[in-house]
């Protein structure tokens, strides 16, 4: 029987391949944005199953002792945490991991190109915890003595042309030379650490004694470099480590709570819950965000819903044309249920179809998730494997009953009587109020998308054209990656195609800002927080920033500049001063080292962070050894620049690399990453939802003919013109329009106005906009409509009215 259902059903699809069609593209669309949410979730959830004791490996993460509910967790904890945690009973390894060791493992860090590793210092117990497999090496003393180093397979292959590279030495910056004592074996196996390497934690107690990096072994204050790892005895429960994590806080962290060091709470989470998990700040590893998970879930859920309503409307639209044979069916003694899994079957076949053709979507819909920056970011893969075949077509089946349940029941409660006495007279849901209420809902979040798409790009065209106050145009970023600036710039002055050259501690307006407190006395009582950037004395040339009073830094000054600061205007009116002619020659003390430096001058407000952010106070420092960045004004061409920028960097500084990217670049990056990937992804949800709500009108304007043909036929009889029966057809789908419009363009403009007003710089949800969202909308919706009024304006009344 069950053969006979699909038979039948294969047979149903192909005599009406039009609307058989149009209901498989559009479960097909919505099935693989929801296939692409579940590959990225079935990949995430990959991450370290392999370990045979992921259900007794925890971090230990910290959060702010006040207000916890309303802060970010973060995964890191002090370093001397582990030497407190191996007192307690019930702890069987206590494992930590290091920041400073190589580059750091995300893609838009500011890493050093001469440096050829990502990675950090780890105990020795890392590799037997977290069960990396050595293909050459003992993981038992791979890490035990300092300057050694264990490589995975990729970055061994990257650094050395030997298959086992054992005893030979890899120079990582400043910290030395390694010897690589392993070699990690290259498998499918998943970890939510991201690295190249693994540095022994004795190398860092050498470089420490050295002076050479700072191990803050001693702090209890910094919670942000050491990631700390614990591995539970079989049988201890969560609540007993965290009774052990409450006692360190209160005897180790509660007593230096003070104004500048809020305290932090320390909780564990198991190894399974890393990705997807909660968001975290200092992440060790690439990991899916259950809240970025809702969302997209959410997005996907409104596309598939809306989806499967429009198989209901184009089933129940269709139906007229099977009535009679369900009623010679239930004639000739078929149950309700016969005919009810008639139905459900070809709403399955409907979904498999639709399975199969979204399968081919997804292959070209997979490469564009994987180029937005997000997914670069967090290192995405969406691998697939039997499993996840067999999650879509559980899915797809799934689906198929969700859309095919509701048309099946309606149509399995026909009356033979009735539909076989007088089919033209025959009204399914003659008010239809809940498909119209539906219909609206549809097409009102449709306008939602597309005003919400429409602001977004104009919000993302307004932040990378805005005037920031200061000079990025024709601007080269290279960093200086420990070459001696002074050198440096007077070979790069050399060259007639360099205007100016000033060095930074960092880009501005990039995302990266310092922050410190500031008084005038120090007998006031509170401090002042502003940011800091510490420049040298052609910054102000460079960047074509406007001093209001005072001068900047000078020359000829030397050295004596380290004993001078420039405030911009909001740093002013922060510290209370008149007027900036008043703040030139007083001191000022910064929180970090107590120092008092002397105000020399005052430059007008620009927009030194990102526009994100409204202008803050700002500090600008003399420092040479923190300088990290050179920012060379060029004329001419690109490429004759860097030319210029390569030949004096390695006259200056052979051996190295050169690391020289647009400044402006850098600069629209942070928008292009928050705003390009919210343009692309609800761009295309946007253009899914006008799709699939047109088709659901389709359905809609398909059924209404369908049921008034011989009202069409009779009126066309009767003299009625092709305009008139046009618009008898098309009032009613036009009223849904318009309604959609008045709910849709206050919602659209209260939610984009919500978040817009977060943002110190933006633009308006205005006339334009709204018009030309709701022009889109009645654009597709009239096209639609007519489609199917027009076609009846040509059926031929005889046909219609012949057996009346």
């Amino acid at each position: 029987m069950i053969r006979n259902y699909f038979k039948t059903a294969i047979r149903t699809l192909l005599r009406h391949r039009f609307f058989s069609a149009i209901n498989i593209f559009g479960l097909a669309m919505a099935m693989s944005i929801c296939m692409g949410i579940i590959m990225l979730v079935a990949d995430q959830l990959q991450y370290d199953q392999y370990n045979t004791k992921k259900d007794l490996i925890f971090r230990v993460n910290s959060l702010r002792a006040k207000n916890m509910e309303q802060g970010l967790l973060n995964s890191t904890t002090p370093m001397p945490l582990k030497a407190e945690l191996e007192k307690y009973s019930g702890i069987d390894h206590v494992i930590r991991f290091k920041r400073g060791f190589g580059n750091g493992w995300m893609e838009f860090e500011d890493n050093d190109v001469n440096v050829p590793l990502a990675g950090y210092f780890a105990d020795p117990g890392a590799l037997q915890m977290f069960q990396y497999d050595l293909q050459y090496g003992d993981a038992s003393t791979a890490l035990n003595d300092p300057y050694t180093v264990v490589l995975t397979r990729e970055a061994a292959d990257k650094l050395f042309s030997d298959e086992n590279p054992l005893g030979k030495t890899v120079k990582v910056g400043d910290l030395g030379l390694y010897t690589v004592t392993g070699v990690l074996k290259k498998t499918e196996n998943k970890t939510h650490i991201a690295f190249e390497a693994l540095a022994s934690m004795s190398s860092l107690m050498s470089l420490d004694a050295q002076g050479k990096v700072d191990a803050r072994d001693e702090s209890w204050k910094d919670f942000w470099s050491t990631w700390t790892y614990i591995e539970i005895k079989d049988g201890v429960e969560i609540k007993d480590i965290q009774v052990y994590l409450d006692k360190v806080y209160d005897e180790r962290v509660a007593p230096l709570i003070n104004d500048e060091f809020p305290g932090m709470r320390m909780q564990m989470q198991s190894l399974t819950e890393m990705t997807p998990g909660p968001l975290v700040n200092n992440p060790i590893g690439p990991s899916l965000p259950w809240i970025l998970v809702y969302v997209l879930s959410g997005l996907a859920a409104i596309i598939m819903v809306t989806s499967c309503f429009n198989f209901t409307n184009l089933s129940i639209a269709r139906s007229l044309t099977r009535a009679r044979e369900i009623g010679v069916r239930k004639v000739n003694g078929a149950s309700r249920m016969q005919i009810f899994s008639q139905f459900i079957s070809e709403a399955v076949v409907v979904s498999l179809c639709a399975l199969a053709i979204s399968l081919v979507l997804l292959m070209f819909l997979k490469p564009l998730i994987l180029q937005l920056t997000f997914a670069r970011i967090f290192r995405w893969d969406l691998a697939s494997n039997i499993q996840v075949y067999a999650v879509f077509t559980v899915f797809a089946v799934f689906v198929g009953l969700l859309a095919g349940a509701f048309p099946a029941l309606v149509l399995s409660k026909f009356e033979p009587v009735k539909v076989l006495k007088s089919l033209t007279n025959m009204k399914l849901f003659s008010k239809m109020g809940l498909r119209k209420a539906l219909l609206v809902s549809q097409f009102t979040l449709t306008l939602i998308f597309i005003l919400s798409v429409t602001v977004l790009y104009q919000q993302l065209d307004f932040l990378l054209n805005k005037d920031q106050g200061f000079d990025m145009k024709e601007q080269i970023a290279l960093s200086l990656n420990k070459a001696q600036s002074g050198p440096l710039k007077n070979e790069l002055l050399k060259h007639n195609n360099i205007m100016s050259v000033s060095a930074a501690s960092h880009i501005l307006a990039s995302g990266t800002t310092f922050g410190d407190g500031f008084k005038r006395n120090m007998s006031d009582k509170d401090w002042t927080n502003g940011d800091y950037y510490f420049v040298d004395e052609g910054y102000e040339k460079n960047l074509s920033l406007t001093v209001v009073a005072g001068k900047f830094f000078e020359e000829a000054n030397g050295e004596s500049n380290k004993n001078m600061l420039v405030l911009n205007e909001t740093a002013i009116k922060a510290l209370h001063f008149s007027s900036p002619h008043e703040a030139v020659g007083t001191l000022l003390y910064s929180r970090e080292d107590s120092v008092a430096r002397t105000v020399v001058g005052v430059v007008r407000d620009y927009n030194h962070q990102a526009l994100l952010n409204k202008i803050e106070p700002l500090v600008l420092l003399y420092e040479p050894t923190r300088w990290s960045v050179m920012q060379i004004k060029y004329s001419g061409t690109y490429d004759e620049a860097m030319k210029a920028v390569t030949q004096a960097y390695n006259l200056t500084n052979p051996g190295l690399k050169v690391d020289a990217k647009l400044m402006e670049e850098e600069v629209m990056l942070l928008y292009n990453t928050i705003f390009g990937d919210a343009v692309q992804v609800l761009g295309f949800i946007a253009f899914l939802a006008i799709v699939i709500s047109c088709l659901g009108l389709l359905g809609m304007a398909t059924y209404a003919t369908e049921t008034r043909l011989k009202e069409v036929s009779i009126r066309k009889i009767l003299g009625s013109t092709n305009g008139a029966l046009i618009y008898l057809l098309s009032k009613g789908f036009l009223v849904i329009l318009l309604i959609s419009v008045g709910i849709g363009v206050p919602a659209a403009y209260f939610i984009n106005t919500l978040w817009l007003e977060l943002l110190p710089y933006h633009v308006v949800v205005d006339l334009p906009k709204i018009a030309f969202g709701v022009s889109m909308l009645i654009l597709f919706g009239i096209g639609t409509i007519g489609s199917q009024t027009w076609r009846a304006t040509f059926v031929n009344p005889v046909d219609n009215l012949k057996s009346e």
